[in-house]
């Protein structure tokens, strides 16, 4: 029986990497990991936790709806037999990976992807237990696999330890963090618990609280790439209390978004330019507006291009007021020149241009035209873009007038994969249809992940199924 995936991949020229696969963990394997690493308090607080988590499950509408219970998801994983077990076996998704037409994947968690909104201690012992565990079950896998250890990073100083453990000891060549720190507003913490005080999001590039220079440059040391994969769903506009698809479309590339920003204007890719970030589950429309909305911004808002206030001639405006102005605005004539900006009312314009508060918001990114801006989402910034996500022909579009370098990802084990030999097939109905050509599909499925993750390691693929067109693929961008 023909099977269109491999189909596929053997028409291909080049082979398949997955840059964004997820497996479902043994969750009572985790939990023996865990008592490990943590210990059994550890183990009873995550069961806790998962308790809060059935929260809105086991309330009435009128509990959900006094407490704003947000609604969450209620099944996350494909339902088919075979896919499910070749989801928590690595042994069989190693067999399976080359009729799903794929040669290689980076191994992204499922329920691991909580573990970074988890509370302090228990963070970081579940990341510990998760990376334990995860190397263990896919190391005789290596040909085929890349799992990505999982780092807590609510500091630096913890995000360095566990990279260090999991790079050193574990032998892991790919990280999963999470770019956005949900933290108490100080103000807001002082006289009450800080896990019921209003928060703000820390992207940790930019406006932190700590500095993460030390960790950023770590990355560049151990020749890792940073990716990100973590959603918005606690975020203030994802709140409803009915309806799960309204609090989770866009959850990942808001957070993407918002990570993304952090890392441009906070200067981290300039401070660091080899260092590699991935942008995972997102997609690329979030991106493509992005690098246009910046280069609109920095036309008006660095410091060269800026337009002073007290430029405006008072003189020449008052008489423009007493030609066309009705009798309420002439009689207020001298107090309007003290409001001349919509957004700042009552202030005078020399107020408005004092100069301690004139700042070039693009100073930090070290960006001195619109090429040095597009070589920053085109060079530095890889985005993870699933397979019937058709905006990810956006990122070749030459009208955009930047080529932007969307990372394939299978999204292997969740709910949107009703079927695991259907994704490869999904993503080439992009040929076949036209929207991208097969050099597009190429960079898409192979050359844009396999960028992603050797700038600071060259060697990542050595020894894999892949190593060789990989090193191949380097020479010829070389």
């Amino acid at each position: 029986m023909s099977n269109r995936a491999a189909d596929i991949r053997a028409g291909l020229k080049h082979p398949v990497i997955d840059g964004d696969g997820h497996w479902m963990e043994p969750i009572p394997v985790f939990l023996e990991y865990l008592s490990e690493a943590g210990g059994p308090k550890a183990v009873d607080e995550i069961r806790a936790l998962w308790q809060r988590n059935n929260a809105w499950y086991r309330a009435s509408a009128e509990e959900r709806q006094h407490h704003r219970l947000r609604r969450a998801i209620w099944w996350g994983v494909t339902t088919q037999t075979k896919d499910k077990a070749t989801a928590l076996l690595p042994a069989l998704l190693n067999e399976r990976l080359p009729e799903l037409g794929i040669d290689f994947a980076l191994m992204y968690p499922s329920f691991g992807l909580t573990i970074n909104a988890m509370p302090g201690d228990l963070q970081r012992a579940s990341a510990r237990a998760y990376n334990q565990m995860t190397a263990d079950m896919f190391r005789p896998f290596a040909q085929r696999f890349a799992p990505v250890a999982i780092l807590p990073a609510r500091t630096p100083q913890e995000a360095i330890e566990e990279l260090d453990y999991a790079v050193k000891q574990l032998g892991y060549r790919a990280i999963m963090m999470r770019g956005n720190q949900e933290r108490a507003v100080p103000s807001a913490a002082e006289d009450i618990d800080e896990q019921n005080a209003a928060m703000y999001i820390d992207t940790i590039a930019l406006d932190s609280p700590y500095d993460y220079d030390p960790f950023w440059q770590r990355c560049v040391d151990l020749g890792v790439a940073v990716t990100q994969h973590s959603g918005s769903p606690r975020w203030s506009d994802r709140a409803s209390i009915t309806n799960f698809t309204y609090n989770h479309v866009g959850h990942f590339a808001e957070s993407n978004h918002a990570f993304a920003r952090g890392v441009f204007l906070g200067g981290v890719a300039r401070r660091f330019p080899t260092l590699n970030f991935g942008f995972m589950e997102g997609g690329i429309s979030w991106a493509c507006q992005m690098v246009g909305d910046m280069i609109e911004h920095w036309e008006k808002r660095r410091r060269a291009g800026l337009q002073y206030p007290n430029q405006t001639n008072v003189a020449e405006l008052k008489q423009l007021i007493a030609r066309y102005g009705d009798a309420r605005l002439k009689a207020n004539t001298d107090a309007l020149m003290n409001s001349l900006d919509a957004f700042r009312p009552e202030c005078s314009l020399d107020e408005l241009s004092k100069p301690e508060h004139v700042t070039d918001d693009f100073e930090a990114a070290g960006v001195n035209s619109k090429t040095d801006i597009r070589a920053v989402f085109s060079g530095n910034f890889y985005y993870g873009c699933e397979a019937d996500d058709r905006a990810t022909m956006w990122a070749f579009d030459p009208r955009m007038g930047v080529r932007l370098r969307p990372v394939f990802s299978s999204d292997f084990t969740h709910f949107d994969v009703p079927d695991f030999e259907d994704v490869i097939p999904e993503a080439y109905e992009m040929v076949e249809k036209g929207f991208v050509t097969d050099q597009d599909f190429r960079e898409f499925t192979f050359s844009n992940a396999a960028r992603l993750h050797t700038r600071n390691n060259p060697g990542f693929f050595k020894g894999t199924v892949v190593g060789q067109a990989v090193a191949e693929e380097l020479k010829t961008a070389a």
